[in-house]
């Protein structure tokens, strides 16, 4: 018998014996070594041969990423492991560092209970360290973190005892902070700690690794490991201290398995009837009950077609059920199950049960953050991924013939990454994807020209922009085409902490009204405004604030189809309105339901909502980034001027070890080519890394030019109307 079927094999006998399953993601930033991690993993599992791990980086299944030494998409896999004389089913996710493919880990986040980070011992905690510990946090999964590159310090840095002693406690401390930041109002301490076993340390390029219990039990101590790696004895350290067993030991010993895990999870990503038998089932993780899986991840197999990977909260799923897919009408049926070990999917004939990561093949209905189930329900939570699509680029085929297929393909390309947005113009055959990042799309296209075999010409990269409201305006009227309705509206900006929460949606329509309406008191919002909330569409608000207009309800429908139309398209440039706060303040209508049909009701609408943002000065704001760059300190200068040169700010520079940090902002605009322009600069010495960091108001002198700009792009006039006379 194969050593993989084996595998499989070991795996399937633990799948129904919860207390002994830990599901858990490695997260990091770019380049901390997360994909080298994962193959130690994998050799200790007896996956991958002991010789090749760390340099055949066996999770970047993908032709691509292999190329480009980097991973792009989550990829999982199944593995036992023996702890304590007892064997652990081990279902791990390796996600990607760089901040373009931060929805896979977002995603990554809602399957799994326990988050193993990975910090580069020189580097210390970095941007993407943060962002990753705070998705993690956000879904109720415990961290446990990993110091890599320690190998750097003794032979790169020739740091003492004393010194490595006191940079290992900082990267601790900083991490600490983060995790402590994160959860203050929680009852229970996430804290990581050597003492208490949940740090460990080590080399996966040299696959040795220590942390305070294996050195107990090993008798290995620092020192000998600073001799041994500065006499070059790593293949002795791998022996005497294999990273795989110290870290999957860490797994086993500290992470939660689904029956400590799930209890405290289905509160923070389900807002079902808590009291409900199904809530109960979720719960106590329960093979017996109705089936919950949620879908995390959307893949296609060119056998198989469309693999949906994700969490099984209760229930057993099996080939030839029937089940809803959230959102959508009627019933999928599921064709296979099975587990994945890495780039390979394996089939089983048996049913997958709760408290699994299972891969489901027949559900054609879900897409990335669906919620399957055997009985209607509530949905999960929806995955509020952290940052926005910022740049977009357009798609055409460049062979008529494969116009059909690009649609397809573009379809599914939505489906499987939500943080990607297509838009397909059928008049213009133009497609636009957005996506969070040049090298995002660039891998996306490359993608469709290689995997599907399409021809494609993609145009510049465009980037995205927004209007949003600067001050209260005063009240506006908006007419119907035949005269017989008016509303009323004012416009004025949102604070950016309810922008903030409706964002990670700890606010939106789907709440109790009570809970929404503490919600938005919580976060600033007086009390009278916080009981009239009408509707919220993408982070704009509309207050009903009249007082018993007849036929004010059914025609309520209409209204928000006009003020959604008008908020998607804003008055400036068309761009999409956000943070803005409407308030409808009165209403005249006609009698008659057929002078106020959405002929009628829909323009006046639109017209009232543009002409309240016009009042309230309205703006365009600009895509802006968080930069830094890691330099030799001879170019410091050259390397803040670049930021500087691209209308950026510098905010900080100081030293880490031997490198000068730059850290600054600049419009997202600007950075296009930033890459090639800052290897020149630095003779390649530089390496840097940028994440999204929101919207800011594009400076006053460029307001028209960049306007006028755009609405020529779009084909619109480029008169303004003379009501936009601020700019």
């Amino acid at each position: 018998m194969g050593r993989r079927k084996k595998i499989v094999q070991e795996c399937e006998k633990l799948m129904d014996k919860p207390e002994q399953i830990r599901n858990i993601a490695i997260a990091a930033h770019v380049d901390h070594g997360k994909t080298t991690l994962s193959d130690n993993l994998l050799a200790g599992a007896g996956m991958i041969s002991d010789e090749t791990a760390g340099q055949q980086l066996a999770m970047d299944t993908k032709e691509d990423e292999q190329e480009r030494g980097i991973t792009i998409d989550a990829a999982n896999v199944s593995m036992t492991h023996e702890w304590e004389d007892k064997n652990h089913l081990i279902n791990l996710i390796d996600t990607p560092g760089h901040v373009d493919f931060g929805g896979d880990v977002t995603r990554a986040m809602r399957a799994v209970d326990g988050a193993l980070v990975v910090v580069d011992a020189v580097e210390g905690a970095m941007p993407q360290t943060e962002t990753v510990l705070r998705q993690a946090l956000r879904e109720g999964v415990k961290p446990a973190l990993f110091i890599n590159k320690v190998d750097r310090l003794i032979n790169e840095l020739q740091e003492g005892p004393e010194e490595m002693q006191q940079r290992l406690v900082d990267v601790i401390s900083d991490v600490n902070e983060l995790i402590r930041g994160m959860t203050e109002e929680k009852d229970y301490d996430w804290t990581v700690s050597v003492e208490e076993g949940t740090v460990a340390f080590g080399s996966a390029l040299y696959k040795w690794g220590v942390s305070m219990p294996s050195m107990q039990e090993t008798g290995i101590s620092f020192g000998d490991i600073m001799e041994l790696e500065r006499a070059g004895d790593r293949q002795e350290l791998h022996e005497r201290t294999p990273l795989s067993d110290v870290v999957l030991d860490m797994v086993a010993e500290h992470f939660p398995n689904p029956l400590d895990a799930q209890p405290r999870r289905i509160p923070t990503v389900w807002r079902g009837d808590s009291e409900s038998e199904l809530a109960r089932q979720m719960r106590e993780v329960d093979d017996e009950g109705e089936v919950v899986f949620m879908a995390t991840d959307i893949s296609m197999d060119p056998h198989a077609g469309e693999i949906a990977t994700g969490r099984l909260f209760s229930g057993t799923i099996r080939k030839g059920q029937e089940l809803y897919v959230s959102g959508t009408a009627g019933k999928n049926r599921v064709q296979s199950v099975g587990v994945f070990m890495g780039g390979e999917r394996e089939e089983l004939d048996r049913g997958v049960p709760a408290g699994n990561i299972a891969a489901v093949t027949g559900l054609r209905d879900a897409i990335a953050g669906s919620t399957v189930s055997s009985v209607e329900m509530t949905p999960f939570e929806s995955i509020e991924h952290i940052s926005e699509p910022v740049i977009t680029k357009s798609v055409e085929a460049e062979r008529m013939d494969d116009l059909p297929k690009l649609i397809q393909t573009l379809q599914q390309v939505a489906k499987e990454d939500p943080t990607i947005r297509v838009e397909i113009n059928e008049d213009t055959g133009e497609h636009l994807i957005s996506g969070q990042g040049e090298l995002h799309l660039e891998v996306i296209t490359q993608r469709i020209r290689d995997n599907q075999g399409i021809p494609v010409r993609t145009g510049e990269p465009i980037v995205v922009y927004r209007e949003q409201v600067q001050t209260k305006s005063h009240e506006v009227e908006g007419v119907s085409p035949n005269r017989h309705n008016k509303f009323y509206i004012t416009a004025e900006p949102l604070s950016q902490d309810i922008v903030d929460d409706i964002k990670l949606g700890e606010i939106s329509m789907d709440m109790p009204e009570l809970e929404r309406r503490e919600a938005l008191q919580e976060a600033g919002m007086d009390k009278d405004t916080s009981q009239n909330v009408e509707h919220i569409h993408g982070t704009n608000i509309l207050i009903d604030d009249t007082k018993g207009i007849q036929h004010l309800n059914e025609t309520m429908e209409l209204v928000i189809e006009g003020l959604e139309e008008a908020l998607d398209d804003g008055p400036l440039a068309a761009e999409p309105v956000q943070g803005t706060l409407l308030r409808l303040h009165d209403a005249k209508l006609h009698e008659d339901t057929i002078h106020r049909g959405p002929a009628q009701v829909i323009p006046a609408t639109r017209d009232a909502v543009h002409r309240s943002l016009i009042a309230g000065q309205v703006k365009l704001l600009e895509p802006i980034q968080n930069v830094r760059i890691d330099v030799a300190s001879e170019y410091m200068g050259s390397a803040s001027g670049e930021i500087q040169g691209r209308r950026g700010r510098v905010d900080d520079m100081y030293q880490e070890g031997d490198l000068m940090v730059i850290e600054g902002i600049a419009p997202v605009e600007e950075m296009i080519g930033f890459s090639s322009d800052i290897r020149s600069a630095t003779e390649g010495r530089a390496s840097w890394n940028t994440e999204n960091a929101g919207f800011r108001v594009l400076s006053d002198n460029l307001q028209r030019e960049k306007i006028m700009e755009i609405r020529e792009r779009k084909g619109m006039k480029l008169e303004l109307s003379q009501a936009i006379d601020y700019i």
